[in-house]
């Protein structure tokens, strides 16, 4: 079976059950975007509602996708609304929830529901567990390659990272080219830019943003939410990784991560993503009272390149770290 998720999960449970998962908002952006989008407007879904959502709306009703497993506490709000309208359409719906206190009881309390409804033990899930923290040590090592030895770009850095949420359904696959990446890596030359930048918030629906930013002299050294998909902590317990996961838990838990790493990465700047109709945006206003670098908020709408507008905003923003 093909199991579907809306947002990144414990995902040992479903490879140990022996099923494939596959992250649906992958699966969107790598596709024909936009037609999804314009699918799921066809079919009702209004306009000023994220693109994400209608994206995987579509993709799960033009795929083969057997379940859909749905973030409904921790992420997108509009996900109960989405998990809704797929019922409607008869796709079997799986509901998994992150407290939003970090509730540990609550947490364990989830993640046994979905055991027992994909039928697996919990030594198995942390048989697969140990098995895939094995990827994850190397992609914590990709993440080195790119912030100390400068030999991985921004946009490189992106793409294995946020592909770590479902190691694109194979991880066997994923790692034989992760280590033939990191070989290509490490023989590299150290890239050449002016700034170290981080990137803060879910990843951009904006498809040229990293090629952009090291056009115009700056790199791109800390993939906030990509990395936390990475699960980097490495905890042996499935429910502490899971509880050191940030995205799902407050603003407060993110700055905590993000002021760390701005002062371990050395970062000149940061640029704070949002998606346009996003409750995180509001998160934007504490992320810049508590960053204490320059600070740069864009949002996107639509899939494709950047606007006329954010392209201005960005250069302005870079000529200002210049002077």
């Amino acid at each position: 079976m093909i199991i579907g998720f809306t947002s990144s999960f414990p995902i040992e449970v479903i490879y140990a059950a022996e099923q494939t998962p596959v992250d649906l908002n992958n699966i969107f952006i790598n596709g024909n975007a936009k037609k999804y989008v314009e699918d799921a407007e066809f079919e009702g879904y209004p306009r000023n509602i994220c693109s994400w959502i209608k994206g995987m709306y579509s993709v799960v009703l033009s795929s083969l996708v057997d379940a859909v497993i749905g973030v409904v506490e921790g992420d997108c709000s509009n996900t109960h609304s989405l998990m809704a309208t797929l019922k409607d359409k008869d796709i079997e719906v799986i509901p998994f929830s992150f407290s939003y206190n970090k509730n540990r009881t609550e947490l364990e309390r989830e993640i046994t529901k979905l055991e027992k409804y994909f039928k697996v033990e919990h030594s198995q899930v942390l048989e697969v567990k140990r098995r895939i923290d094995q990827i994850r040590e190397k992609l914590v090592y990709l993440d080195k390659l790119t912030y100390k030895e400068n030999k991985v770009t921004g946009l490189e850095n992106h793409l294995w990272l946020v592909n770590s949420s479902d190691f694109n359904g194979n991880p066997n696959d994923f790692e034989n080219r992760l280590d033939e990446f990191i070989i290509e890596a490490e023989n590299r030359e150290p890239l050449k830019f002016n700034f170290r930048l981080g990137y803060l918030g879910v990843p951009p629906i904006i498809t040229d943003l990293y090629d952009f930013l090291l056009k115009n002299g700056a790199n791109v050294v800390f993939n906030e939410i990509q990395r936390q998909f990475a699960m980097p902590y490495l905890e042996k317990n499935l429910t502490d990784q899971y509880l050191r996961y940030t995205y799902p838990y407050s603003v407060f838990d993110r700055l905590e991560d993000i002021n760390e790493e701005i002062k371990k990465r050395k970062l000149d700047a940061v640029i704070s993503y949002s998606q346009s109709f996003c409750h995180r945006q509001i998160d934007n206003m504490l992320l810049k009272k508590y960053i204490k670098i320059p600070f740069l908020a864009i949002e996107g709408d639509q899939p494709g390149e950047l606007d006329a507008r954010t392209q201005l905003r960005i250069e302005s923003f870079l000529d200002m770290l210049r002077y």
